[in-house]
Formats: C-alpha cells, structure tokens, sequence
C-alpha cells in the first residue's frame, strides 16, 4: 500500500471516481477511522489496484465497472468516517 497514491495517480481521467478512491484513502490512514471500516477500505483499494478483475480493466468502456462496484459499496459502508478533510487531502494531492 506504500505506493498506492503513485499508482493511483495513473487513472486520473481514465476513472471518474478516483477522487473517491484516494478520499477512502487517506480515511484509511486516518488513525480515527476504526479497523473494521480500515480492513474494508483495504480490500477495496487492493481490489482496485489488482490486475485481476472480474471484468479485465483493459477492457474499453466496461473494464472498470466491477472497480466502481466494489467502491461504491465500501463507500456506503464506510460513508460515516469520510470527512471533508479527506476529500480535501484527495483533491489537493490530484492536483498536485
């Protein structure tokens, strides 16, 4: 995980949520977020990294909707603990 904010770098503009993605980042690092919500946004993270996928990300148009799902679920689940401060800390680290 040292090297997800790299990484993730990589799918700006290719992937209209990673603002989300790296805002359920920094919440993870986040020593006020609790271990179930950190472990559920660690496993979304790492699914959204891996190569492999239920639907391949190579594939044009579709290859990250199986990405948005699982993100979209650990945002519902851990939605309490993401402040304004961690989109804050996203979008100023997008920018950078």
């Amino acid at each position: 995980m040292d090297d997800f904010l790299k990484n993730a770098k990589q799918f700006v503009g290719k992937v209209p949520y990673v603002r989300d993605v790296v805002a359920l980042y920094f919440c993870m690092v986040d020593a006020d977020t609790p271990p179930w919500a950190k472990t559920a946004i660690a496993t979304a993270l790492v699914y959204f990294l891996s190569p492999v996928d239920a639907i391949p990300d190579v594939l044009a148009g579709i290859g990250f909707t199986d990405d948005a799902g699982v993100i979209a679920g650990t945002i519902s689940t851990v939605l309490a603990f993401i402040s304004d401060r961690h989109r804050q800390q996203a979008e100023t680290f997008l920018n950078a």
